[in-house]
């Protein structure tokens, strides 16, 4: 059964504010990627708990956290591409539903392993909320108002992310760690019931039913991705003979997919995209960024508490600096994407973060937690004023029957750039340490090694901006964001 508003949740003539049902169809959508980002950090903060509950080795408990990254990263272009193919409103409803009813399978998991079956059940619907979250801005709001769309979803998603911690320190003080995982369920029901109420219904052309899914090639992706994620997540503190086999067989299964893909009629990811490129250097610019975000989570706590020498309450009040600014810049981000341009916002936040981690590269000890806090919130800033124009550039000129994969293409993005950033950045920085451990290493060894760390992460930084300066912004974007700004 349509909701009562399905053929008028879309605005038909461009306004400053968005009716109603518009204003909740946001809101469904970013209650969806607040919950997937939350889903991956409230867990972190229970391994402890949850390794002494489940008499587990922290290799093993380890694997709560991994399995929801696995389900994400394996599936999440071939769930944006089945959107494209089913109806992505229908399949985001499913998707929150199967986050909902996992959520609950894993509060009650009586042990460990069917505790990570059912982490990667909510990966799977992690996966489809994050992808069609952003397929579906193009159908909920107008182009002129995309970047102000992304925006809130930057927001919610760094909210979610900053939020988890310090959320799943209280849930298991105060109710223990089955709360990390009950607290999705009324969340994902109210989600469920104000997408399914707002959300409008877009018929699908009778091309796009036509297509078929292409099966071998998910599999063939799925193990590639899989592979890597495994490569560059297991066996942190060495790269043996099994991550170099898990890297040959992410080669061979990411060749076996493109022979696969150039001789479908209806291949899962068609290749002649990648001839586009603005969407090839939006996927570049958010692979290169992300890694360099990645290495102010992994080093910045040993900066913090060696080097500086503070207390962990301290420690964690200080990173918590990071996704705050994020938090608070994502929608004013936004809007000035829509006002300016999505090539100039994203070139000016690109050109922030050259700046920060210039100064992460060079900050002296003697500057103290100020000089971090400074350093921090301009990198970070300036990834919250990218990732809003980015976004919006690589899916604002996508047709409608793509619109899910590419959605997909950009969260896949960046997600290995997290796990590169983890694995090649967190390499530059063990390097300059002491070989028998982090235990023994001085604070002029960890300001050593992050200053390399930084200076690594300014040429990636600096890299993603002339990716972004070479190429050209889509006319129909100009256009939006012209007809924006003389409003």
């Amino acid at each position: 059964m349509k909701p009562a508003n399905a053929e008028q949740s879309l605005p038909t003539t461009a306004a400053h504010s968005p009716s109603t049902p518009v204003r909740w169809a946001l809101t469904s959508l970013a209650l969806s990627t607040l919950l997937a980002s939350l889903g991956a950090s409230v867990a972190t903060v229970g391994l402890p708990v949850l390794a002494e509950a489940f008499e587990a080795s922290f290799a093993q408990v380890q694997w709560v956290v991994l399995a929801y990254l696995l389900a994400i990263t394996t599936l999440i272009v071939s769930v944006g591409r089945l959107g494209d193919l089913l109806g992505r409103r229908k399949l985001l409803l499913a998707g929150i539903a199967l986050f909902t009813l996992a959520s609950a399978l894993c509060a009650l998991a009586p042990s460990l392993w069917w505790l990570v079956a059912a982490r990667a059940l909510q990966g799977l619907g992690a996966a489809i909320m994050m992808t069609l979250t952003l397929a579906l801005v193009g159908e909920t709001v107008e182009k002129s108002r995309t970047g102000s769309a992304m925006g809130l979803l930057a927001t919610l998603s760094a909210v979610g992310t900053a939020l988890g911690p310090s959320l799943g320190g209280l849930l298991i003080t105060g109710f223990g760690w089955h709360a990390l995982f009950l607290i999705n369920v009324p969340l994902g029901l109210l989600t469920l019931l104000l997408a399914w109420r707002f959300l409008p219904v877009v018929p699908r052309p009778i091309a796009i039913g036509r297509l078929r899914f292409d099966g071998l090639g998910t599999l063939l992706l799925a193990t590639g991705l899989g592979a890597y994620t495994l490569a560059m997540t297991v066996g942190r503190t060495s790269f043996g003979w099994l991550n170099s086999g898990l890297l040959l067989v992410a080669v061979i299964s990411g060749g076996l997919f493109v022979q696969v893909q150039r001789r479908l009629d209806s291949p899962l990811i068609p290749l002649a995209m990648f001839r586009d490129r603005p969407l090839v250097s939006g996927l570049a610019a958010s692979a290169l960024v992300a890694a360099v975000m990645m290495a102010t989570l992994l080093v910045g706590p040993f900066y913090l508490s060696i080097t500086l020498g503070l207390p962990p309450a301290i420690v964690g009040l200080v990173l918590a600096v990071g996704p705050c600014v994020a938090a608070l810049a994502g929608v004013p981000a936004g809007r000035l994407a829509d006002r300016f341009g999505v090539r100039p916002m994203r070139l000016a936040g690109l050109a922030t973060m050259v700046l920060g981690t210039l100064l992460l590269s060079r900050i002296p000890p003697t500057q103290g937690i100020a000089g971090y806090v400074l350093a921090i919130a301009v990198t970070t800033l300036g990834y919250a004023l990218f990732q809003p124009a980015n976004n919006a550039a690589v899916m604002a000129p996508v047709s409608d029957d793509k619109r899910g994969v590419v959605a997909g293409l950009l969260n896949l993005s960046r997600n290995l750039g997290f796990l590169s950033g983890a694995s090649v950045l967190g390499a530059v920085f063990a390097a300059v340490l002491p070989t028998n451990g982090i235990s023994v290493a001085s604070p002029e060894d960890v300001t050593n090694g992050m200053h390399l760390t930084f200076a690594a992460g300014l040429a990636l930084t600096a890299l993603a901006w002339l990716i972004s300066a070479a190429t050209r912004v889509p006319e129909r974007l100009k256009q939006s964001a012209e007809r924006t700004s003389k409003r």
